[in-house]
């Protein structure tokens, strides 16, 4: 099992990577979830992949993808666009509702956002965890290069059950929201004394 993380000035070093995990979301988010999402090409994408973002990709040696993430930094700002969490709180996303944060939307150099989150669906339940704790341990170092400590992120409500199995502290930013039939919960990942 291999962990990248991908940034459009590395993209041509990887190969289908990229689009094998743009793919993958699609697969996961589109076909099995049936979430109304853009897609081109076999592909998922939106606004929020720009050169301003990074995407960590646990995959095997032959770009096969089992888990992903989209890193944007908080202070990303793309004509009316900023970040997703952000962006649903002042009202430009009609899927997320705008009460999603208990508090403004954080604007600070030392937090990114995560979304996009996923581990595919395919991926045997006997090393499923194990994926997990992956994309999660690399997403802490990927951030810690960035020069960050915290990204908040829209997860499934039951992120309390596994929160300390993959030994990073996180806080509710916000309510538990259904969102297509999912108890979702903005929460801050804290990265800043997770040493790997």
């Amino acid at each position: 099992m291999l962990t990248t993380t991908l940034s459009f000035a590395n993209l041509h070093q990887h190969g289908e990577l990229f689009a094998n995990m743009l793919r993958a979301r699609r697969e996961l988010f589109i076909v099995h979830n049936k979430w109304k999402l853009p897609e081109a090409l076999g592909m998922e994408y939106d606004q929020y992949d720009t050169p301003a973002s990074r995407w960590v990709v646990v995959h095997d040696e032959d770009g096969k993808v089992m888990a992903g993430n989209r890193l944007t930094p908080t202070t990303a700002q793309c004509g009316i666009y900023s970040y997703m969490i952000r962006d649903a709180q002042r009202g430009l996303l009609d899927t997320i509702p705008d009460t999603l944060l208990y508090d403004e939307a954080p604007v600070a150099e030392h937090i990114w956002e995560s979304s996009r989150l996923f581990v595919a669906h395919d991926v045997p339940a006997v090393i499923r965890r194990r994926v997990h704790a992956q994309l999660i341990s690399q997403l802490g170092d990927t951030v810690r290069g960035l020069g960050a400590t915290h990204c908040l992120t829209l997860l499934s409500a039951t992120w309390p059950r596994w929160a300390d199995r993959v030994g990073v502290k996180m806080k509710a930013m916000g309510p538990v929201l259904e969102i297509d039939g999912i108890d979702n919960q903005v929460v801050m990942m804290d990265f800043s004394s997770t040493l790997h």
